[in-house]
């Protein structure tokens, strides 16, 4: 009964919040879209109350999208740190478009509260998550409770945009937390069952399992692959990391259709 009421609290809180977002935004009526880029609706533009979780990083990204909108049909990461601290990204990505969307500390059910601000305006052609540990280790999750978050994620993101390919990564072992490697066995086991049970339906579901690649030869994390508070990647676990994520990735966005950034040009003669 506690992990209900906590869970109702949560959705009571997130329903709060999107509905003042919606409200708030009808206030400023209707915007031009700009060519060849996502189409930005003004009812997400709307600052997030200060109250709001990770507030100050998704204003922040709003006024990003104010200055210059990303181009539609990337490849969105979201998640939590480990894809915001992801500095290297665009550099290891460099053959797609790709958008940084990950919030610090954010759990599952806190970027679903955000599709419609940092997901579906991009109209992303592919959306890869990275989440979940956060829920685990201080959010009151179980593995069934965040297995449904995630649920609930894929269902509001192809409620709007039902032919965007969602990518999961699994929850990755560390130092820190590993006193929970039970938990997020048991969490990555129930995602990747299920996105293999609906995946092969609609095609739109993919599991990377970088937690086992990234293991000792002994089963154990790599210190080495992380930062001094034994939970964050550093420079030399994001190179390993990007090399497990990338080949599926890339191969993924191949068959969807990503534009390639390092395709060649087609020239055309013009008469003299």
């Amino acid at each position: 009964m506690k992990w209900m009421k906590v869970r109702r609290s949560k959705q009571l809180h997130c329903a709060l919040v999107s509905h003042a977002l919606v409200l708030g935004g009808w206030m400023f009526g209707l915007a031009n879209p700009a060519p060849l880029l996502a189409q930005q609706d003004v009812r997400t533009t709307v600052p997030v109350p200060a109250g709001a979780p990770g507030a100050a990083e998704i204003n922040a990204f709003l006024e990003a999208d104010k200055r210059q909108m990303p181009p539609a049909g990337a490849v969105l990461f979201m998640g939590s740190s480990s894809i915001r601290l992801w500095e290297t990204l665009a550099q290891d990505f460099a053959e797609i478009p790709v958008i940084n969307r990950g919030f610090g500390g954010s759990q599952i059910f806190e970027n679903t509260l955000y599709v419609d601000r940092i997901a579906t305006p991009y109209k992303p052609k592919m959306i890869v998550l990275c989440a979940g540990t956060n829920d685990l280790a201080y959010g009151n999750r179980k593995p069934q409770q965040v297995f449904q978050d995630f649920q609930e994620f894929v269902a509001r993101v192809h409620a709007t945009l039902p032919d965007t390919r969602i990518v999961y990564i699994s929850i990755n072992p560390t130092v820190a937390r590993w006193k929970q490697e039970a938990e997020i066995l048991e969490t990555n086991h129930l995602i990747e069952k299920w996105i293999f049970q609906n995946g092969t339906k609609t095609r739109k579901l993919n599991f990377i399992n970088s937690h086992a690649p990234i293991l000792t030869a002994d089963g154990l994390p790599q210190p080495r692959l992380l930062r001094e508070d034994g939970l964050h990647f550093n420079a030399e676990g994001y190179k390993v990391w990007a090399a497990i994520v990338k080949p599926r990735v890339m191969a993924l966005a191949t068959i969807d259709g990503v534009e390639r950034l390092d395709a060649p040009k087609s020239i055309t003669n013009k008469p003299q």
